[in-house]
Formats: structure tokens, sequence, C-alpha cells
């Protein structure tokens, strides 16, 4: 059922393809008569769904593969794929778990943990060729990752691909639906990236909608509204009339619904 996951996964996928197309260099290393072509480097900031799947893709392609995510539990994740775990040594503060919301998302730091963050991260984007931020938090405007200062330090060739660009992006530079040059260095900004790979974007969709559909229907063939299931709760908006959801409510101004 869940639809952001699979997204996400084309979205992952697809940055890369971008990447590897617009960068003036070859993804893998490559043996040839005419010497040594070193392999790209690439840089995955952000390892939810579309950061891991933007990984694999390019250790699939043949890139030399480093990924940073502010939860250090995805450690494991990101190296299993081939990728090296980028230790930035950026305390978040507050109890063990804090990066993460309970739906295991990254939370929303404040915005002295962010600019210790772009500090450290500095030296490491400038060894980059391929940077490729995924970094969104639900609900929120992207966080601000890579500024005008880091781009500047990266070498002219170099690409960053900024998923979050529908968010407002994760580079101080991104413009959303465009691709920008500065100093040689181009971001880009794409948006809707699952509308580009339509026919697997469709399929995913179908099912989790398909899914979803029968987990509401049941084996009895019986619509069931079960306001205290948590998944009808979360995505049920209005019934008998009234608009119950209260994220709806709270958009819409309205008071809390009576108890009958």
């Amino acid at each position: 059922m869940d639809a952001l996951s699979s997204m996400a996964t084309i979205s992952g996928y697809k940055a890369v393809l971008i990447a590897a197309d617009t960068l003036p260099r070859m993804f893998p290393m490559l043996m040839t008569a005419a010497g040594t072509v070193a392999p790209a480097r690439v840089l995955v900031i952000g390892a939810g769904v579309a950061g891991l799947q933007a990984i694999a893709t390019a250790r699939r392609l043949g890139a030399v593969v480093s990924g940073y995510d502010i939860r250090t539990a995805v450690k494991e994740q990101i190296e299993s794929l081939g990728a090296r775990f980028v230790i930035l040594n950026v305390e978040a503060g507050g109890a063990a778990g804090s990066t993460e919301d309970k739906g295991g998302y990254a939370k929303a730091m404040g915005e002295d943990f962010y600019r210790r963050q772009r500090e450290a991260m500095g030296s490491v984007l400038a060894e980059q060729n391929v940077v490729i931020t995924t970094a969104a938090v639900p609900g929120k405007k992207a966080p601000i990752l890579i500024t005008r200062e880091m781009v500047e330090r990266m070498a002219p060739g170099s690409v960053v691909v900024d998923i979050a660009a529908e968010r407002g992006g994760n580079c101080e530079l991104t413009k959303p639906g465009e691709t920008v040059t500065h100093n040689g260095i181009g971001i880009l900004g794409p948006l809707n990236l699952p509308s580009t790979v339509p026919y697997h974007a469709s399929q995913m969709y179908a099912k989790n909608i398909a899914t979803f559909l029968k987990y509401l229907i049941g084996k009895d063939g019986q619509l069931t509204i079960d306001r205290e299931d948590e998944i009808v709760r979360e995505t049920l908006v209005t019934h008998r009339g009234e608009v119950v959801h209260a994220k709806v409510r709270e958009l819409m101004g309205l008071a809390a619904p009576q108890a009958v």
C-alpha cells in the first residue's frame, strides 16, 4: 500500500540516469587501449527509499558511491549496497533515535544542526563528481544541505541532482524544474520524476491502490470503516457528511469533531 515508496524508488533510479546523462564523463572504471578511465565518484545524501535506489543504480553503473544520512541506523543498508557510509560526526542531540519519526523517516532538525552539517559536508562534496540529494521531511520544506559556497568548491563539470526540488530543494541554488549552471557545476531540479517512467509508475501505483481497496473491503466483500484501525483512521477524510481527519480539519480551521 506504500505509494510513497513506489514513487521514491522510481525517483532514485531516474535521478542517477539523469546525472549520468549530464555528467561529461563515464561512470565506470574502464581499462582501454588509451589507458585507464577512472570511475565517477557519486555521493547520495539521504538514504530513504529514493536514496537507497540511487545508490544501487549508481553502483550498477560502476561508480564509486558514498551515502550519507543523519540516521546512523541506515549505515548497514548503505554498506549492503556496496557504498561507503559517510560519517560527519555531527551530533543530533537528544535521545537515541531522535533523528527519526515514528514512521522511520528523518525528522526536521534545528538550524544549528543543519549549519554544522553543512560545514562538515563541504570537504566531502569537493571530492565528488555527482551529488544526488533526496532529503525530505514529510509535510515540511526540504532542508538546505548544500550552500552556494559548497557548490563552488566542487570541480567544474560536476553535477548536482536535487530530487527534493519539489519541496524547495536541498541545494541553495536549486530552481525547481530548471537546470542551473554555476561556476561550471550543473544543478538540476527535476519535478515529478515518476511521470518520466510512466509504465512502471502506473503499474506500481495501481498495485498500491488495489491493495489498499482490498484491505478496506475485506474477505467478506463488504466495505468496512473501522475508525479504530490506524490505516483507515489516517486515510479517512470524511465520514457521514463530516470532515473527520484531524490534519484536514486543522487546515480548514475546524474545531475537533464532537463524540456522538
